[in-house]
């Protein structure tokens, strides 16, 4: 089961947190980022969930502390102070999400799987849905028994999108991380990828990319193809 570390000095938020998602994930709990580095000591802990304020060791310290350490756990902070100051200094600090207070829980789940997801795929670079497969070391995809050709930049693509289903990716985003910064590729270039991606994909029902006008590019999951469940 997944552990959770929920750093909070409030007593009866920590208790209202655990009761939320003690049904899904193992809560461990402490009152400041003190108590925190001394159970990371100790334990093994799959995500993070920070509060701001608290005393001895503030959320922002430990924070620092943790990545200054290279320890890269996944982390959530939640907060009532949520100004665009406070959001830049928790980003720079090195959490993965912000959330403010008071929590939509159901949220928090959403956001903690997905946080989860990408850290799985960060740390196998692999990516299975249903009976589709890629593999990063070796830049090969599969679909049930047959292997899905795909040049460097296909897989790289396909890759970009299927780890973060649903989300909608511009064209610019797309053509930074997959063609660099300095390309003078034209965005028409994108379409034709994504054209090429459907037809070498098409047998394969687990997903689809679909285009989102004036916007961009995303991959939805059908739900029998469930990433999360598959990963």
């Amino acid at each position: 089961m997944v552990t959770i570390l929920v750093v909070e000095d409030d007593a009866m938020v920590r208790l209202l947190t655990k009761t939320k998602l003690s049904q899904r994930y193992r809560i461990v709990e402490a009152a400041n980022g003190q108590e925190a580095l001394d159970v990371l000591d100790h334990e093994h802990i799959d995500l993070l969930i920070v509060d701001i304020q608290m005393p001895v060791m503030n959320g922002y310290e430990l924070m620092r502390a943790l990545r200054e350490a290279g320890d890269m756990t996944p982390a959530i902070m939640l907060t009532a102070m949520n100004t665009f100051a406070h959001k830049k200094e928790g980003f720079a600090a090195g959490v993965d999400d912000y959330m403010t207070k008071p929590i939509d829980y159901e949220e928090l789940i959403w956001r903690i799987e997905a946080i989860l997801r990408r850290a799985r795929i960060a740390n196998e670079k692999r990516i299975v849905i249903g009976a589709f497969s890629m593999e990063q070391d070796t830049f090969s995809a599969r679909y049930r028994d047959k292997t899905i050709p795909l040049t460097n930049k296909e897989f790289q693509l396909l890759y970009k999108l299927l780890s973060y289903p649903n989300v909608v990716f511009t064209k610019q985003q797309l053509m930074d991380e997959v063609w660099g910064y300095d390309s003078e590729t034209e965005y028409d270039t994108i379409k034709t990828y994504i054209s090429r991606l459907r037809s070498k994909c098409s047998e394969c029902t687990e997903f689809e990319l679909t285009s989102i006008r004036g916007l961009g590019y995303r991959a939805v999951i059908h739900k029998k193809g469930d990433a999360q469940d598959d990963m």
